[in-house]
């Protein structure tokens, strides 16, 4: 009887492995949704750096009794520039907006907000990015629904646009405020 040898039967075996993933990534959901480890879970402690002379935001302030969102963002960043109309008005609107500056210079992210406006309840700086890595941060921008109890319900990577706003984001803080 002939052997068959292991080399011939590996490439055949690699392949089945990858079209399995392949195909068990293209039955999610949502294949463009970012998991959320955090989802369901208290916010991480924050340890922020002050950014001017607005109140710090700490973590006593995400476990207040409201719905509110957290806004990781830089200067540096142009898809945050395009989302800061959206983020202007939720927090026109009444809904606490907290922002966390990431590894940015501070100069620069007070310039930003001079320019465009500052529609933060409370801010911070993540000068090192350790918080970012806390919250599961892919890149800015990046939004967090925190419910009431101070639990992220919710995440939004990328801008915020007038069209993301009406369809995902609100119906995602009236979810968070039942």
């Amino acid at each position: 009887m002939a052997r068959i040898s292991p080399w011939l039967v590996l490439p055949v075996v690699i392949f089945g492995g990858l079209a399995g993933l392949f195909i068990a990534g293209m039955a999610r959901e949502n294949p463009d949704a970012l998991p959320l480890a955090q989802q369901g879970k208290t916010v991480p402690g924050l340890a922020l750096d002050a950014l001017g002379t607005g109140p710090l935001l700490v973590d006593d302030m995400l476990a207040e009794g409201e719905v509110k969102l957290v806004n990781f963002w830089a200067s540096w960043c142009a898809p945050c520039r395009a989302e800061h109309p959206q983020i202007e008005a939720l927090s026109a609107s009444g809904i606490p907006v907290h922002g966390i500056n990431y590894k940015d210079d501070p100069d620069n992210a007070l310039a930003f907000l001079d320019e465009l406006g500052d529609p933060y309840t409370s801010i911070g700086a993540d000068n090192s990015g350790r918080n970012a890595l806390e919250w599961g941060l892919y890149g800015v921008p990046e939004t967090y629904v925190v419910d009431a109890d101070g639990n992220v319900t919710f995440r939004f990577a990328g801008p915020i646009t007038a069209s993301i706003m009406e369809s995902t984001i609100l119906p995602e803080i009236e979810k968070a405020r039942r």
